[in-house]
């Protein structure tokens, strides 16, 4: 089942129990999904992968604004947004914990044959599709910086 379909019926349901803010963060995500689906003028169907792109990018933006809100002391539109976050995030992969992520860059490290901080490049391109929707890229960036001195 796609993930529209999945926002479709969680709207529903939402709006049955009368729950305003899981109400206002599903119609975010699905109108995110709607324009990525007519961006070019054309209607596509967008595959797995482009969905969870759109919802961490998303999650991203919401986590951005709360560190931001809560740091000026706006403690009501801070809670807005760690609704929505917690919201995005149920449909999200689970991300993994920085010994899973230490695991796997270690195995495309030795796949790719980088040996110093020089050639993160070539790790990075392949840990960010492998691992894409399952880990932060500043969280990728910085275990893959250990790794390589």
């Amino acid at each position: 089942m796609s993930l529209k379909i999945k926002i479709d019926a969680e709207i529903k349901t939402s709006m049955l129990q009368r729950n305003q803010d899981r109400l206002r963060a599903l119609r975010s995500i699905k109108s995110l999904i709607l324009l990525a689906e007519t961006e070019k003028g054309n209607k596509i169907e967008l595959d797995e992968a482009t969905e969870i792109s759109i919802l961490s990018k998303a999650s991203k933006q919401r986590k951005d604004s709360l560190a931001i809100y809560k740091e000026q002391g706006r403690e009501d539109l801070a809670k807005k947004e760690q609704e929505e976050l917690e919201v995005i995030n149920e449909f999200l992969p689970s991300q993994l914990s920085e010994e899973e992520i230490k695991k796997e860059l270690q195995k495309i490290i030795a796949t790719t044959g980088a040996k110093s901080p020089q050639e993160a490049g070539k790790v990075i391109g392949v840990a960010m599709k492998t691992l894409a929707g399952k880990a932060d890229g500043k969280t990728i960036s910085t275990i893959l910086k250990d790794l390589l001195q």
